[in-house]
């Protein structure tokens, strides 16, 4: 499978300070007979066909960012409430471990915004459970097999969990050139590793490589970034 059958997708991290004063992230589960199924997310999903008429791929994801926002959590927002977050390329379809994510492959932009007002509403169909959790606590959750996530969302909430509010958190994503993350696995060796641009194992396949780091090392006792 080559980049060109890359399916256009959109996520959105929907942000609000907690009544203690914490940020937090709206997370929703997936339904496990679906794409990601039974896996803790940020609400979105692929971008539509007539989404992309006369769009860049950006425009595209925005507004299908819009429309799996409502969809998924009742919660309306607008294009403009959207700030840039990162942009994700998995791995080729042969080096996705079956349990870490379908075989379909996503090419997502990630979008930050505050969360509007409102109640949140999940269908039950696609969605089947959700939750607004301090990026550090989600993170512990998944180290204690409570949730399961995937490499994207885990690298957004390590991000997020160096903020202490929501406008830190949209100043940085402002400010700060969007990072684009293009996945590489490292399939051979325990844990598991997958490392983007600057790992200095990145090009060479040698987990062992002297340089740099950009990894998330995949320790079934706790995942753990290293990166510089």
């Amino acid at each position: 499978m080559s980049d060109a059958d890359l399916i256009p997708a959109a996520t959105v991290l929907l942000l609000r300070d907690s009544e203690a004063g914490a940020l937090e992230v709206l997370m929703v589960k997936r339904n496990s007979k679906i794409a990601f199924g039974g896996l803790w997310v940020f609400p979105g999903g692929r971008v539509d066909d007539h989404e992309r008429n006369g769009n860049d791929d950006e425009a595209a994801a925005l507004l299908a960012a819009v429309r799996e926002a409502h969809e998924e959590t009742d919660l309306t927002i607008s294009a403009e409430d959207l700030v840039q977050w990162s942009h994700w390329v998995p791995p080729p379809a042969v080096e996705i471990p079956t349990d870490q994510g379908p075989k379909k492959r996503f090419a997502t932009w990630f979008f930050a915004a505050a969360a509007p007002a409102g109640v949140v509403t999940i269908d039950g169909g696609e969605i089947h459970d959700h939750a607004w959790l301090e990026p550090a606590a989600a993170m512990a959750m998944r180290d204690a097999g409570e949730i399961e996530l995937v490499p994207p969302t885990w690298i957004s909430l390590y991000q997020l969990a160096a903020h202490s509010d929501v406008a830190s958190a949209l100043k940085w994503a402002a400010e700060t050139e969007t990072e684009r993350f293009s996945t590489r696995g490292l399939m051979t060796g325990k844990p598991r590793i997958v490392m983007w641009e600057g790992d200095a194992a990145y090009d060479s396949g040698d987990a062992e490589s002297v340089g740099g780091r950009n990894r998330l090392v995949l320790d079934p006792k706790g995942w753990r970034y290293e990166r510089g």
